[in-house]
């Protein structure tokens, strides 16, 4: 495989596809150079094509079959990317338990040597994250939609290993009602690296705010996508369109006086009408439950991925 580019010096964001198709995989390695990770859930997995083409042939998978499907799937992924990390997602509708989002997702966790778990931003999820890290699985925490949220990942993880948890809040489905999705992910930035600052004695944390890793998801544009890495987000998840543009555009940087290095023009993200967001200070030295996790697009979000999953599977 012939590499065109290479990772920008200056880049301090990890750069994962969000993706179920290990041939754009390959792509984008081709075109950057490098890929830190990938991010997987069912819907990307029922759009593979060679699911779709069986699908066309009208022939749906059994659980099994799918199941293994989605194995290989991130097997081959991971032989690809096996210094990155490759997030597999558990099945989840509103009635899935802890317990059987725990036994799906500590099976899963047998696949690959660099999986972490996909679990939703639910009380039901965040308990089978808690009892995951306890049995020394890594998980991302999916589905993130307000600062509320993303507090109880980080309390409910508490005592978990570095590079062991990420937070995936979705910036453009926040985008679709109105809101500026951006914002959330400057929002959590803040909080976490606030809080970690007033907790930890002077000296002990010297990078602080990365206990959690911030994973920023549904990116939709190179704007978002520069933004992002402007904001300081640890991870960013884009599709293959996205990071095509980027490597057009000579994988430029913003720096954080939002100047483009070798281009004349200031970098400013444009929320247009986009709401504003404003920032919540929340104490982080309590119970996760005190919490609200209700968001609509969470409920949504959930909704579509059991659907697509669904959509796959023979009725028996």
């Amino acid at each position: 495989m012939t590499n065109i580019a290479m990772r920008p010096v200056s880049l301090k964001s990890k750069i994962f596809l969000d993706s179920g198709d290990p041939a754009e995989t390959r792509e984008a390695i081709r075109l950057l150079g490098f890929l830190d990770g990938q991010t997987t859930n069912p819907s990307l997995i029922a759009k593979n094509p060679e699911i779709k083409a069986r699908l066309d042939r009208g022939r749906r998978l059994s659980r099994a079959e799918a199941d293994r499907f989605y194995r290989a799937v991130v097997e081959e992924v991971s032989r690809l990317i096996p210094n990155g990390s490759v997030s597999i997602e558990v099945y989840a509708d509103r009635n899935t338990t802890t317990e059987q989002m725990l036994a799906e997702g500590s099976e899963k966790f047998t696949w690959i040597p660099n999986a972490h778990i996909k679990y939703p931003t639910t009380a039901e999820g965040l308990r089978a994250a808690r009892a995951s890290i306890d049995r020394g699985m890594r998980v991302n925490m999916t589905l993130c939609f307000s600062q509320q949220q993303a507090a109880a990942v980080y309390v409910s993880t508490a005592g978990a290993p570095a590079g062991s948890v990420f937070v995936s809040p979705f910036v453009g489905r926040l985008d679709d009602i109105g809101e500026n999705g951006m914002e959330l992910i400057k929002n959590i930035l803040e909080m976490y690296r606030t809080w970690e600052i007033q907790v930890e004695p002077e000296g002990r944390n010297p990078e602080p705010g990365r206990r959690v890793e911030v994973l920023t998801a549904s990116v939709r544009s190179l704007n978002h996508l520069l933004y992002t890495i402007q904001l300081g987000s640890h991870i960013i998840t884009a599709p293959l369109k996205v990071l095509k543009e980027w490597a057009a555009a000579g994988m430029l940087l913003p720096g954080n006086d939002g100047k483009l290095p070798g281009n004349e023009n200031d970098f400013r993200y444009d929320a247009g009408a986009l709401k504003s967001t404003p920032y919540d200070p929340i104490e982080l030295g309590t119970d996760w439950s005190t919490f609200n996790l209700a968001h609509p697009l969470t409920d949504k979000g959930i909704e579509k991925f059991a659907a697509d999953w669904n959509a796959i599977i023979a009725r028996e």
